[in-house]
């Protein structure tokens, strides 16, 4: 199951309290009480698993180390340890008490989260010509602490769309490396699915019925996911009665969640067409092409159409480099 949203609370390390200690070599005088450690602060790392916000369902508080009192005989406290979160690319970070938004969209990219505590000073930093004793010291602050939605939207360069059982999930195992589980039944995808054609991301969006904007089913919870796609592979199945109104459906739910959605660029394929007649796709085709006249017939049966998908998608890894 993918976790794409989900809240945690965090508190960064508190820094220790500096030490008050006193010299107890022979011959020797004076304060010596060491300062305390930095607590540890938390980070997040963008990393490419979807998988890693799996581990915030369950536990939703975490506190990096605290940093150690001051020590006798000049010892500071040693620091705490940092704390780093592994998370998705895409992820955007809400701060719920400052509402400040961080989002993380680069692998390795790390954000400081929440800031350490400072260790206090021990009592050797007091000493002077007049306070030759000192029992000052300083206390450690307190670390940071926040109570953070993580909200993931995936970052892809071809977002698949259509409604459930239209050969998306096919098509991208043919494509590509990913081993999406499919079947001939509705809903079959219950999460997204990415894949790696060449140096192209490609997203599998599962979930999208009529009504899904106004949170029917399950497309309410993977809309976002289609905000952060490039370029939209719209899927319209041959077996449908009527494919323009398929295709119409898809797009209100688009526009009726984001009107940018419709701006983006799209291609629309009329997939499964090795299941039905050639004379009943061409009349499908010719409706569609009415909206899109680019629109293709498309069967992961068929070598002909595969090479033309793969075609497009070699002119859009073209263009993202230029």
């Amino acid at each position: 199951m993918l976790i794409d949203d989900v809240k945690i609370r965090i508190k960064a390390g508190n820094g220790g309290n500096g030490g008050v200690a006193f010299n107890k070599n022979l011959m020797s005088l004076g304060p010596a009480g060491g300062s305390g450690g930095r607590g540890g602060s938390i980070f997040a790392e963008g990393v490419s698993d979807l998988s890693t916000l799996s581990p915030f369902r369950y536990k939703k508080e975490f506190h990096a180390q605290d940093g150690e009192h001051g020590q006798m005989q000049f010892r500071d406290g040693k620091d705490g340890q940092d704390l780093i979160f592994k998370i998705p690319i895409g992820t955007i970070v809400h701060n719920l008490n400052t509402n400040k938004d961080v989002e993380i969209t680069k692998i390795g990219e790390r954000v400081l989260l929440a800031q350490a505590g400072r260790g206090g000073k021990g009592n050797f930093h007091f000493r002077s010509p007049r306070n030759t004793s000192p029992t000052q010291f300083k206390h450690g602050t307190p670390g940071e602490e926040f109570e953070l939605r993580l909200e993931l939207k995936l970052i892809a360069d071809v977002g698949f769309v259509g409604f459930p059982n239209v050969g998306k999930s096919s098509l991208l195992n043919e494509l590509t490396r990913a081993q999406s589980k499919v079947a001939n039944y509705p809903f079959t995808t219950l999460e997204p699915n990415l894949g790696v054609y060449y140096e192209l991301i490609l997203a599998d969006i599962p979930g999208l019925i009529e009504g899904s904007s106004a949170g029917k089913g399950l497309g309410i919870k993977f809309l976002r996911h289609i905000e952060r796609t490039k370029i939209l592979f719209h899927f319209v199945s041959a077996e449908s009665e009527d494919p323009v109104k398929d295709y119409k459906t898809i797009r209100k739910e688009l526009g009726d969640y984001n009107k940018a959605l419709l701006q983006k660029s799209e291609h629309l394929f009329l997939s499964k067409s090795d299941i039905t007649s050639p004379d009943e796709i061409k009349k499908k085709l010719a409706k569609l092409k009415k909206i899109n006249p680019e629109a293709l017939a498309i069967s992961i049966h068929d070598e002909k159409s595969l090479e033309a998908v793969k075609k497009i998608l070699n002119r859009i890894q073209k263009e993202k480099f230029i």
